[in-house]
């Protein structure tokens, strides 16, 4: 194992944070409800502060010469490695509960798996993060099976939330070299074993909604060779305006 290999590793799993905060950070002030503003912004800060402390220890470990806020806001889209899923525009509640709802069950069979990682730091890390993504998961799946059983259009809207969705998941399994080397020294997670216990989740979810889950087909790909949707560069123009602006600014 080389450094090089757990710092991309940790800059994936900080990308998928860093992003997805910022997308439910749009919901401040806009979420059909105040309870839900005040939900979806918190999520947003536990996201954000899960990428601070993975993008710190990526600093750390090529030797502190870009900081955090560096790795956050320095980088060119092509250097960043989210999922696809965590960009994608929020579209209505429904398709946002849908995509949290996906992400959630994954990083909560992920970061039970991370918790017995060799490496302290993302062990460390993973615990502290399962607290907070069993609530994420655990909201998402109560709003999933209300608006499913719900009325004829909340059913619709959730049902074509997840027709629109089910493409990016296959993404959350995929793995490389990176992933390879780091399960054979005991740091990384085997995504392959985390499918079928995801799929059952998400099964049980839609039975419980009456729901669908739709017949499997194309799969979106890209995110490990830092290829995107048009979306990404529209979050980063915004996100990393001041940044790039005032590229050294004190405050």
């Amino acid at each position: 194992m080389t450094e090089q290999h757990l710092y991309n590793y940790c800059l994936r799993m900080g990308d998928n944070a860093l992003i997805l905060s910022y997308r439910l950070s749009e919901w401040c002030s806009n979420a059909p409800m105040l309870e839900e503003d005040l939900a979806l912004t918190n999520f947003a800060l536990d996201l954000i502060g899960r990428a601070q402390a993975i993008l710190k220890y990526a600093s750390e470990l090529q030797g502190g010469v870009k900081t955090e806020d560096d790795l956050a806001y320095r980088r060119g889209e092509r250097e960043y490695y989210n999922h696809l899923i965590t960009e994608l525009p929020n579209g209505d509640f429904a398709q946002t509960m849908v995509r949290q709802l996906f992400i959630s069950a994954f990083e909560f069979y992920f970061f039970t798996e991370l918790q017995k990682s060799t490496n302290v730091t993302l062990s460390a890390i993973a615990a502290k993060t399962l607290k907070e993504v069993k609530y994420h998961l655990m909201h998402a799946t109560d709003w999933v099976i209300r608006l499913g059983d719900g009325t004829a259009e909340s059913h619709k809207r959730m049902q074509d939330a997840i027709n629109y969705l089910w493409m990016f998941t296959g993404e959350l399994f995929e793995m490389d070299l990176i992933d390879t080397v780091l399960i054979e020294k005991g740091v990384g997670v085997d995504l392959m074993l985390l499918q079928p216990k995801w799929h059952r989740h998400i099964q049980q979810v839609m039975y419980d909604a009456t729901l669908l889950i739709p017949e499997e087909g194309f799969m979106q790909t890209g995110s490990r060779k830092g290829i995107h949707t048009e979306y990404l560069g529209h979050i980063l123009s915004e996100m990393q305006y001041l940044q790039r602006t005032y590229p050294d600014a004190i405050w």
